[in-house]
This record gives C-alpha cells, sequence and structure tokens, in this order.
C-alpha cells in the first residue's frame, strides 16, 4: 500500500522533543524553514506590531525582552529586524550586535545577551546614557532571559548613569510595569503571554497548515480499514475535534489555565513541543515521534494505539526519565491523569460490558471509539482479566484501563461531567469548581456562591482550631494561649462574621490582574486592613479536602504553614482592632477567656473560665 514521505511530517518532528541546542532553536528551525521551502508554525507575536511601530516613530524608545527560554524572544527581534528592513543573510551572520539605520537613529540588537562576552557587555554604559536621553541617536532592542538580565545589571561598571538606569530595570521586573517615567525605555517580559492564549493559535496555525496537503494522496489517510487508517492523521483530526465540539483542546486549555493560576508558566516553545507530541508521539518510532515511512510498521505490528493523542499530551510516548526532564509534560503529569480514577469510572471501563446499569456509558464511551477506545485487543484482555485467564494476572489490561483514564478525561461530553465527576480523574478533585465556579465567575464579575465560601470557611476552622468542626458561619480565631501556631488552638479570640456584618466579612473577590484572593475583614476602621489569601488550585483544594474532613498528605504540609501564617496576620490585625477599641480597659481583678469545645452536632461552643487574679 503506497504511503507519501511528506517534508511537513518530518518538518513538524523538529518542534517535538528531540535533542536539540535550545539557545539556538529558532535559528536551526529558521535554517530547515529555508532548506526545505516550507512555512514553519506562525503565530503572531504577542508585541510584535507595538514593537515595530515604536522603532518607526519618530521618537522611538529603547526596549528590552525578557522571559524564560522559549518565550519568543529572538522571534520578537528577527520579526522587528526584518520589518525594518533588515535581511535574513545579515541576522544569520554570527555578529552578536546587529545594527540598522532608522533614518537620524541607529537601532542596536542584541537578540541574545548571554552570547555577549563581559567586556562586551560594556555596551551598557551606551545604553544607559542612551535611556536616559528622550533623543537619543542610539536605541536598543535587547533579548535577555530573567535571569541573565539580573546578572548583567550586577556586573555592569558602576557610572552615574549605570547606577540609575540599573535601578529603575529591576524597579519594572519587580512591579511587572512595561516604562518608567524617567527613562527613555520599555520591558516587555514575555513570560505574561498566556499559554492559553497562546495554545488555540498555535494549534490553528498547525491544522490549517498547507503541508498537510502531502497528505492527500496517502492511501493511510482515512482508510475504511481501521487496522491500516495512519495514526498521524487520526491525531490530527481529533485535535481538531469537530466530531466532539473540541474537547481535547479545551480541557488541554483548562490544565494550562490552572498551571498559570498556580504560578507555573509555561513558554511558547514547550506549548508547540507539546503539540507536536500530540500528533507524531509513538514510542516505537525514531526519537519517538513518528514520520511517514514509521506509519507501515505501525500498522503491521497492530501498536497505532500506542501514539494515541490521549497519550501523548502526557509524553506516555517517551522514556520516564526524558518526559521528568520536559517542562511540559513534568507539569501536566501533576495533575495524575491515568493514576487517578474514580469507582464509577473503573467500573464502566472493566465492568462496563456485562453490568446492564454501566453499559450504555460503556457503548457511548469506549465502544463508539473502536480506533483508540475497546478495540478488539482491549476486549480480549478484559475477557481474560474477568475470566481470570490472563497470563500476566491482568497488568496489561490494568495497563490499558490507565491508558483510557487518559482519553475519558478529554473525551467525556460535557453533559456528562457532573454525573461521571470528571475531575475526580485527576489529582485535585475541585479543579472544575475551582476554575468555573470561582476563578471565571470571579473575573468575570460574578458573585462566588455562598455554599462554597462556606465551605472554605470550615476548612480555615478547622485549620485554626484543630477541631473537627462542622462551623462555617464565622471565621473563629483562636490560639493555644502562647501559640497561634499550636496544631490544636482551643483558647477563643474572636469570631469574625462571614455574611457583611459590623466592617465584618469573608469573601471571594479579584485582587486585580488575574488573581483571586479570599478576603477576611476585620473593622470598619481604615488603620485595622483587610487580610487575604491568595486562593490558587493547591490552596482551594487543600481547604475543600479538609472542609470534607480528608487531610492529604501529598500537598499539606506547604498548605498548612501557608494557611498557619494566614492566621497570624488575622491575629495580628485582631489586636490593632482591639487597640483602637480599648478592650483591655477592663480594671477589674478578674480574668476571663473562652474555651472552645465541640458539641454534639459539630458545632464550635465556648466556655467560660475565670481566673481570679487577687493574692
Amino acid at each position: 500500500m503506497a504511503t507519501v514521505n511528506s517534508t511537513w511530517i518530518s518538518f513538524l518532528r523538529q518542534y517535538g522533543p528531540i535533542p536539540q541546542n535550545d539557545n539556538m532553536y529558532d535559528e536551526a528551525i529558521q535554517r530547515m524553514v529555508k532548506r526545505k521551502k516550507i512555512d514553519p508554525i506562525l503565530i503572531e507575536g504577542r508585541f510584535v506590531d507595538e514593537l515595530i511601530e515604536n522603532f518607526r516613530s519618530d521618537s522611538p524608545m529603547s526596549v528590552i525582552l525578557t522571559g524564560t527560554a522559549g518565550d519568543g524572544k529572538t522571534y520578537h527581534c528577527r520579526e522587528v529586524w526584518t520589518a525594518l528592513g533588515g535581511t535574513f543573510e545579515e541576522w544569520d551572520k554570527p555578529d552578536k550586535v546587529k545594527v540598522i539605520s532608522l533614518g537620524t537613529v541607529t537601532l542596536h540588537v542584541v537578540k541574545d545577551l548571554s552570547e555577549l562576552t563581559d567586556i562586551e557587555r560594556d555596551l551598557f554604559s551606551e545604553f544607559s546614557e542612551s535611556v536616559l536621553h528622550r533623543q537619543p541617536q542610539s536605541v536598543y532592542l535587547i533579548a535577555a532571559n530573567d535571569g541573565q538580565l539580573i546578572e548583567a545589571l550586577k556586573q555592569i561598571c558602576e557610572t552615574p548613569a549605570t547606577s540609575i538606569v540599573k535601578k529603575r530595570i529591576e524597579d519594572l521586573l519587580v512591579s511587572d510595569n512595561v516604562e518608567s517615567n524617567d527613562l527613555n525605555l520599555r520591558l516587555y517580559n514575555l513570560s505574561r503571554i498566556s499559554a492559553a492564549w497562546a495554545l488555540p493559535k498555535i494549534v490553528k496555525s498547525l491544522l490549517e497548515h498547507s503541508g498537510w496537503e502531502q497528505c492527500t494522496q496517502c492511501a493511510f489517510k482515512e482508510n475504511v480499514d481501521l487496522s491500516q487508517r495512519c495514526p498521524i492523521w487520526e491525531n490530527r483530526t481529533r485535535l481538531e475535534g469537530n466530531y466532539n465540539d473540541q474537547i481535547i483542546q479545551s480541557r488541554i486549555l483548562d490544565l494550562l489555565e490552572l498551571c498559570e493560576i498556580n504560578g507555573l508558566h509555561l513558554p511558547i516553545r514547550q506549548l508547540l513541543l507539546l503539540v507536536s507530541n500530540m500528533i507524531l508521539g509513538h514510542p516505537e518510532a525514531r526519537d519517538r515521534l513518528m514520520s511517514c515511512k514509521d506509519v507501515p510498521k505501525i500498522l503491521e505490528k497492530n501498536t497505532a494505539s500506542f501514539g494515541s493523542i490521549y497519550r501523548n499530551i502526557f509524553g506516555e510516548n517517551l522514556t520516564e526519565r526524558r518526559r521528568e526532564s520536559t517542562e511540559i509534560f513534568e507539569t501536566l503529569g501533576r495533575f495524575g491523569i491515568g493514576n487517578e480514577t474514580s469507582n464509577k469510572i473503573d467500573n464502566i471501563l472493566i465492568f462496563g460490558a456485562d453490568d446492564p446499569e454501566l453499559k450504555p456509558f460503556y457503548e457511548e464511551l469506549l465502544l463508539s471509539d473502536p480506533y483508540y477506545g475497546a478495540d478488539q485487543k482491549y476486549k480480549a484482555e478484559q475477557k481474560a482479566y474477568l475470566e481470570g485467564t490472563a497470563q500476566d494476572d491482568g497488568l496489561a489490561f490494568l495497563t490499558q484501563v490507565r491508558t483510557q483514564r487518559q482519553r475519558l478525561f478529554f473525551e467525556i461530553p460535557r453533559n456528562k461531567e457532573e454525573d461521571l465527576k470528571l475531575w475526580e480523574l485527576t489529582t485535585f478533585q475541585y479543579a472544575g469548581e475551582f476554575l468555573n465556579d470561582v476563578y471565571r465567575r470571579v473575573l468575570g464579575e460574578q458573585k462566588v456562591s455562598t455554599h462554597i465560601v462556606s465551605r472554605l470557611v470550615r476548612g480555615l476552622n478547622r485549620i485554626f482550631t484543630g477541631l473537627l468542626t462542622k462551623s462555617q458561619d464565622e471565621l473563629i480565631l483562636a490560639t493555644s494561649g502562647s501559640n497561634s501556631q499550636a496544631k490544636v488552638s482551643k483558647i477563643f479570640e474572636e469570631a469574625v462574621s462571614v455574611p457583611r456584618k459590623r466592617g465584618e466579612s469573608v469573601t471571594i473577590k479579584a485582587n486585580g490582574g488575574d488573581s483571586v484572593i479570599l478576603e477576611v475583614c476585620l473593622s470598619l476602621s481604615p488603620n485595622v486592613s483587610p487580610v487575604s489569601l491568595n486562593l490558587q488550585l493547591i490552596r482551594y483544594e487543600f481547604l475543600s479536602r479538609v472542609a470534607d474532613g480528608a487531610l492529604p498528605g501529598s500537598f499539606s504540609r506547604e498548605c498548612y504553614e501557608d494557611i498557619l501564617a494566614f492566621k497570624s496576620k488575622l491575629l495580628t490585625n485582631l489586636d490593632k482592632r482591639r487597640a483602637e477599641e480599648q478592650e483591655d480597659a477592663d480594671t477589674e481583678s478578674q480574668l476571663a477567656f473562652h474555651i472552645l469545645r465541640l458539641n454534639r452536632e459539630g458545632m464550635l461552643e465556648k466556655k467560660i473560665v475565670e481566673v481570679n487574679t487577687q493574692l
């Protein structure tokens, strides 16, 4: 059967997890583009047009592009260079600083600060003089990883100009601002480009690439005989997602957004690697990425399922060491998809063929997908497992069950997410609720449900007191008498109303930008400021699990310490409120305090204890 050796597929492999020099990544891709005469995967540079407009203006400003490796700094520099009249030939020359005339102003482009020697970094002196003037004769475009920029700033020779500029750049990095009032300079942090923004553009560019036209004549492309259908094209079709309303893309976006809320930035290069691996990954191919010539051999061995897009999302085609050392797969692997499950999902996967109640789910979720779902191999191993005749004690079948859990996470229809408890297939069972009912609602200026706020308060009360309380209408502040960090704190200090009342409240709100906080207000006084806890996925999961009676050990220690630090801030502000209210003005010789205890319903009660201080 005829196959086509597509130059596009060979080129797409270069974006995947193959050994390469990261510092020369962009250059390597561009050289292959010219050699194979093929278009790269193009997405709009977030700031390219803005940079070009700046350097074409009558009063251009110098620009620093910073961020982590793979954020697109070199791409931005090259696009600006060519837009301003620079040639690819000049760009490819080994000069570390490119120079181009902008009329009355000269632009110096440093495409990688790390390539400059210590002596060459003396250009910072000239750069500093330049950005201190509003009409300089020279302007600069400098690309540097975060660490490289900070290190270079430490090493530059101290002059009055460099001292000022160094301090201003450090301020911009800390404040995340683009401009400083007294410098002719802009600083763009490309790490602020959201993966959730970039991925759809990468996928769209890849799916619409003209290179796929080379597959038109391939006999394996959409063969009606599934045993002879190309897994590369099958993965492309599933990523496109026209048959299931693009659920794969939306679920990946959910995972990436949760990562970013948790402070994990994924650069564009890693997203390109992910998408390439999703389509081409296979453990039996060279570099574990399929090419056209691999397809006939894979189909002959009946191992197309090993190249499933659902496995490839997590880098399952790679060795464990390679997977753990690749940022995108290490990050997505933290969700535990495949290892985590629910009884209902596993019952469907294992017993669904014979159980009348589960059979409709089995047919919809497994039998409907004979390519990556319940194929002949799966059904044979399932039967052997259930009949106890499997020669490997069912290990092969249980491995397939793990793979099917991964597939189901990206294939369970939206209208069945709640019924099948989709997010129980991950380490974070409350992730879907946090993303949709908290994070997105708050950023959309909508109110969070009271039952969610109450659950978080219940979790806080259990940690603050060390008691398995059900109290959730008030936030209880307690100590052990001398130590607010004690595991069990039974001495009552104060109860803060959750609904707004006399200046007290507990609310979930936006905190500017893209962050969400749990805010506790203790007083109407401007001198007693609210205390906030940044809400991200791990803390939300921790508080929700504690509220439900479980203490998850895998991330409990770090979260527990964070919550106790939050408690300490609350107690500090409580002392400020008491000082204002002068509650300690009582001169009686009796000292009274309250001991907390649980009643039969699990609610906190106070018992007063009096201490006579008279001799």
